[in-house]
């Protein structure tokens, strides 16, 4: 029986790897496809079935279901159900399966990986790490303005000349630069001109692109430890070394120690660090720019979410400090408007640009114009600051929402837990002490249908970090004021049980 099968192989996986909920429910769904268990064509149990005989929650059943989907596993048809797609594989007969942790079958490696590419595909998995709503995946994008969007789409379009279906070989849509520039100015004492504005398809690709152009196969970029999980995988892909550097309240914190790997590049988020949100202190960060200088390092500088303070002055850019033109600044329009839009920026310095241009046309041709010419005549037209002004009042809400929830565990145990990064971002994280679990934690919470993310899991070298992740930008006001008391109930139990682990 399927779900048999399924128990028995989500057993073993959580006993060998402890790996989360969903993705135990993944493997062995995989499994059982590769077996061929579950046959080409055969129509899977519904996800409410399924849920039900495994005594699993839906979303979890959902994740694992809509992952193999996206890897072509299984094909959806409107109306019917969800079916093994007639592609998948099959274990040719006689060759036995291949199991992690089992033994292997020798043979040629036929097609397999390069090292760089299991390392990408295995290690810091954003399905796994993404802080996203701690309640049941709902994304909530309610307070952009979708209509007027869709017009000055449509606007656009309409009016679009041939060049502007063509690759942008300028650095992206003049007008975009510009109003990137004025707004970067203003707002984040940013020194730049729109020429030092590259529109790109965001913060991924703008870190890939620095690591390209600044750094050779091999040298070594500081990173922040616990890491953007984003910012670890471009080094990777691009075969740096990386070398994590601690973070403490004020901030990235070199030592000695460190200073003995001098970095080609040094990768940061100053304003809010992911994930802990520590801000920068001022001191910290003219001697880190001292640092950097010594090394003859650059530094990029992701300000991610900068948008959303709710607490205390705004936070002036790094790059603002900077005399020697070796701060490069990136930032992304997908926190205000929609994760979908896949448009950020890098500022770039001048004696740059124009390498910088180039490469990016060559490596990346980029375009989306007509979408950029939308986005120019939305912020021009103020339509972007007033966007901004509501999403930051909703999130406000959301937040302190979540905090009064939080209240009651932080009160009941003074000397244990501890809220950092609560001031800024769409984010928070929830500091434990460190003989908790807190992977542990989150797959139990995740058994009760709230996805949270584990501090440690951010951590590359340090083991001295406990604590939850929790997103709430994401997540409904009504949702948050519902689960919130059941996610402070679970860590008030978990800090109440004498520590077994």
């Amino acid at each position: 029986m399927l779900s048999e099968f399924l128990l028995s192989e989500m057993t073993r996986l959580g006993e060998q790897d402890a790996l989360p909920l969903h993705r135990q429910l993944y493997e062995a769904l995989r499994r059982a496809m590769l077996d061929g268990k579950l046959a080409a064509g055969e129509r899977l149990p519904s996800s409410r079935d399924l849920a039900q005989d495994l005594n699993l929650s839906r979303n979890t059943v959902v994740a694992a279901i809509n992952q193999l989907s996206v890897e072509g596993y299984l094909a959806s048809r409107v109306g019917s159900g969800t079916y093994v797609n007639d592609s998948v594989p099959r274990a040719l007969p006689g060759q036995a399966s291949r199991r992690a942790g089992g033994p292997a079958r020798a043979s040629a490696p036929v097609g397999r990986l390069s090292a760089r590419g299991v390392a990408l595909s295995t290690t810091f998995c954003a399905t796994e790490l993404e802080v996203q709503p701690f309640t049941p995946g709902i994304a909530d994008f309610s307070a952009f303005p979708l209509t007027l969007w869709q017009r000055l789409q449509n606007k656009h379009w309409r009016m679009t000349y041939p060049d502007m279906l063509d690759y942008a070989s300028s650095g992206g849509h003049a007008p975009l630069r510009r109003a990137v520039a004025d707004y970067l100015r203003v707002f984040r004492s940013v020194q730049l001109d729109a020429d030092q504005v590259i529109i790109t398809t965001g913060t991924q690709q703008s870190l890939e692109l620095c690591a390209r152009l600044l750094a050779d196969h091999g040298d070594t970029v500081w990173a922040e430890d616990p890491a953007y999980w984003g910012a670890v995988k471009a080094f990777m892909a691009t075969g740096l070394h990386i070398h994590p550097v601690e973070v403490d309240t004020e901030g990235i914190h070199p030592t000695e120690a460190d200073n003995a790997q001098p970095p080609r590049l040094i990768y940061l988020t100053p304003s809010h660090q992911y994930p802990t949100g520590a801000v920068m202190s001022l001191q910290r960060r003219h001697q880190l720019l001292a640092t950097a200088r010594a090394h003859g390092a650059w530094v990029l500088e992701d300000d991610y979410d900068s948008e959303y303070r709710f607490s205390g002055p705004p936070i002036s850019s790094l790059e603002g400090l900077d005399t020697d033109g070796r701060v490069l600044y990136m930032g992304t329009f997908s926190k205000v408007l929609y994760p979908g839009i896949k448009l950020g920026y890098l500022v770039v310095p001048k004696a740059q640009v124009a390498a910088f241009k180039q490469a990016h046309y060559d490596l990346n041709r980029p375009g989306q114009m007509p979408q950029q010419a939308a986005l120019a005549e939305f912020i021009e037209m103020g339509h972007f600051s007033s966007a901004l002004r509501r999403a930051r009042q909703s999130y406000a809400e959301r937040r302190h929402c979540l905090l009064q929830a939080l209240a009651p565990v932080l009160s009941e145990h003074s000397d244990g837990p501890r809220i950092t990064g609560a001031e800024q971002g769409l984010h928070l994280c929830l500091r434990l002490p460190s003989q908790v679990n807190d992977q542990a934690l989150a797959q139990r919470l995740a058994q009760q249908g709230l996805t949270v993310r584990p501090l440690s899991a951010y951590c590359l070298a340090r083991q001295d970090l406990r604590g939850l992740v929790i997103g709430y930008g994401y997540a409904p006001l009504a949702d948050i004021a519902r689960y919130g008391p059941v996610l402070a109930a679970a860590v008030r139990q978990e800090l109440s049980e004498p520590p077994t682990r």
